[in-house]
Parts: C-alpha cells; sequence; structure tokens
C-alpha cells in the first residue's frame, strides 16, 4: 500500500511541476490511459532508415512537426490492428507527422500488400531493417509508439496497441501542438 501511494504521490509531483502534462494527462481515457508522459524530453538517437525504395531517410526529416513515431511488424497481430486507426489518425490531424517503421525484417512487398488489403493510404513507408532505431529507443516489443515533440525528443510513449483516431489520442495530440 505505501509503495503505490509513494507512486501516485510522485507522479502527482511531477505532473504538477509541469502543469501542460497535467493538462494532458488528464484527457488520457480508453487506450491513452497506456500513454507515459515524460516529466523531461528524451533524445532519440539519429539512425538511418530506408523507404520502400530502400532510400535513405531520417527521423531528422521531421523535425519541426509534432511525430506519432509508431514502431511495428507485418507479422506483429496487434500492430495489424492499430494501423488503420493510425491512418485515419495522419488524415484527421495533417500537422502532425504520423510515421510508422517497420522494425526488423519487414519486406516491401509484403508492407504493400498490407498496406493495400488496410486501406493504408495516408502513412509512409519506412524500414528499420537491423532494428538499430527501436534497439536504441529500448523498443522491447512490437507495437509501441512515441509521440516526438519539434525537436525530435520523445516526451511520451504508449506500449502496446491502442485507437489512435479516438477522442483522447486527438485531443493529447492537440493539447501537445498548442504548447
Amino acid at each position: 500500500m505505501l509503495r503505490k501511494s509513494l507512486a501516485v504521490l510522485y507522479t502527482a509531483l511531477a505532473l504538477g511541476a509541469n502543469p501542460v502534462a497535467a493538462d494532458v494527462a488528464a484527457l488520457r481515457i480508453g487506450d491513452m490511459k497506456k500513454l507515459a508522459l515524460h516529466s523531461a524530453p528524451v533524445a532519440l538517437a539519429e539512425v538511418g532508415l530506408l523507404d520502400a525504395d530502400d532510400a535513405p531517410k531520417s527521423m531528422a526529416d521531421y523535425h519541426g512537426k509534432w511525430v506519432v513515431l509508431n514502431f511495428w511488424a507485418t507479422w506483429c497481430a496487434p500492430c495489424r490492428h492499430e494501423m488503420p486507426s493510425l491512418d485515419r489518425l495522419q488524415a484527421a490531424l495533417p500537422d502532425i507527422a504520423v510515421v510508422p517503421v517497420a522494425t526488423g525484417r519487414n519486406a516491401v512487398p509484403g508492407i504493400r500488400k498490407f498496406y493495400a488489403e488496410a486501406g493504408i493510404t495516408n502513412l509512409p513507408i519506412l524500414r528499420d531493417p537491423k532494428s538499430e532505431l527501436s534497439r536504441s529507443a529500448s523498443v522491447m516489443a512490437l507495437p509501441v509508439t512515441l509521440i516526438l515533440n519539434p525537436q525530435g525528443q520523445e516526451v511520451a510513449r504508449l506500449i502496446g496497441d491502442a485507437e489512435w483516431d479516438s477522442d483522447s489520442a486527438k485531443a493529447i495530440l492537440s493539447a501537445l501542438a498548442a504548447q
């Protein structure tokens, strides 16, 4: 009981020290209750990615925008389940970059086939074939979604799948972007 009380107190103090985080925390309902807000931004390593044509890409391409960075794989059932909601989120909030990164072995034809079957039309195809970005971000299982500030730093993390086009998710992202 003492441990739980201390955890609640610590969270309240951390969020109280950051009024924006406290406001955003109040918006977490449904799947967004799993969203962990950081008390301070965390740097993301600069690791090269590849697009569907093997052209080099980087998360630095998204600096200046709020980013929903989703680590997924074609073989991951929860990843496949949440991908349409990420696509709808991108359509609903075009000022926020929704960036799925297929980590590990994911063949481009398989990604294209899944995108076509799931009706994914608003999301890029990016790959982290050696899992370098996911490892550097301490992603231990899939799916994991990071929210990055315009400086490319992680400000929140959600482990597991979620409905990213829910009213709660859109409210949280809109509140963060309004900072």
